[in-house]
């Protein structure tokens, strides 16, 4: 009987580095010397906008693409020279690529088939990755008589069903509707819980990073801006463009003088939040943080404001978003849970938008 080559089941992923890679395709270039510790078991995105270089570094770790400089190791072994079907990773793209022909069940079957597992084991090792994605009722059925999330969980399926420590996934749900993206944000989330490998995930969405991952990466024009946590990007975003990018963002521009941020557009003064940069140029206070009140109300001496006029009130049910532009037309954004009856917040109203000096932020 031929003898399985694939690892047995671990509990936990590989860990990752990424050593100086570089890509250049002529004068262009697309990643500029990235380095990146990925940890063992870690759920880390890439994020970033087109042309960020995201996919092309997801692509190069795959060994799709070949660096220009640089070196990748899964678990300390160099991947420089192996061909992508021999560096033993689980890829899921975002067209799911199932052979139409095939069914659910030999689809999922494919790599067993190809790196040579032993005949008897793999009705068990499909049956349980079709289990693990929730469709074991459905290996029979064609992929042409299920629907966009259920080809996307064969394609999860048959990439996890030779047992990798790393998946590695290129914006999965982008084909997918809101609703239906949402809930296998859930379920990739808890596959990766019960299986614990290291997952690397790109995509353009800032919500989808925030909610899935462990750690994000956020590139811009071939260059990781910022490393950390949802919530260290979302609550202490290291510059202005991970602000703008990770979550909605109010913020001024100015500069920091003594004590004080100056407000350049409003000629205001605000007060500078604990443990702010010695020097920056924009203050930042996210929507939830900023409040609403009306004209005449009076505003705690803790609070810093500016005078705003109320452009639209937006209901969410338990919550609202308040959009008020100030004298010199910049627009703020504030999400709030007073009711839609709360006196002197409503369209056309003089208000008064606040927020507590510590729940600003100054950034480079």
């Amino acid at each position: 009987m031929t003898q399985s080559p694939l690892p047995e089941r671990t509990t936990a992923g590989a860990p990752i580095r990424i050593a100086g890679i570089s890509k250049d395709y002529g004068d262009t270039t697309v990643l500029d010397a990235v380095n990146l510790d990925i940890r063992a078991g870690e759920f880390l995105t890439l994020l970033g906008a087109s042309g960020s270089g995201k996919s092309t570094l997801l692509n190069i770790l795959a060994g799709f693409i070949k660096p220009n400089a640089g070196r990748v190791e899964v678990d300390g072994v160099d991947m420089s020279k192996l061909p992508p079907h021999k560096r033993g990773l689980g890829m899921v793209f975002q067209h799911y690529a199932l052979f139409p022909h095939m069914t659910v069940a030999e689809n999922v079957a494919f790599p067993l088939r190809r790196q040579r597992v032993a005949k008897a084991e793999i009705p068990a090792r499909v049956a349980e990755a079709l289990e693990m994605v929730e469709l074991g009722r459905m290996g029979e059925r064609k992929p042409t008589e299920l629907s966009g999330g259920q080809q996307q969980r064969v394609a999860l399926a048959r990439a996890i069903v030779f047992r990798p420590r790393v998946l590695l996934m290129d914006e999965p749900l982008g084909a997918l509707d809101k609703m239906l993206r949402e809930q296998l944000q859930l379920e990739i989330r808890r596959l990766h819980k019960d299986i614990g490998i290291t997952i690397v995930f790109v995509t353009h969405d800032q919500d989808e990073a925030l909610t899935m991952s462990d750690r994000i990466a956020l590139l811009r024009e071939g260059e990781i801006v910022q490393l950390g946590t949802p919530t260290e990007l979302y609550d202490e975003p290291n510059c202005r463009y991970a602000a703008e990018f990770v979550g909605i963002s109010n913020i001024f521009r100015g500069s920091v003088r003594g004590a004080a941020f100056i407000d350049e557009s409003h000629a205001r003064e605000y007060r500078l939040p604990s443990g702010h940069r010695a020097e920056g140029t924009s203050l930042l206070v996210r929507p939830e943080r900023l409040r609403v009140a009306a004209a005449g109300a009076v505003i705690p001496a803790e609070y810093d404001h500016i005078p705003a006029t109320v452009e639209d009130c937006i209901y969410l049910g338990s919550s609202r978003t308040v959009q008020a532009r100030t004298a010199s037309g910049k627009l703020l954004i504030v999400r709030t849970d007073v009711p839609r009856s709360a006196d002197g917040v409503h369209i056309g109203a003089q208000v008064q938008m606040h927020w507590g000096v510590d729940d600003a932020r100054v950034l480079a």
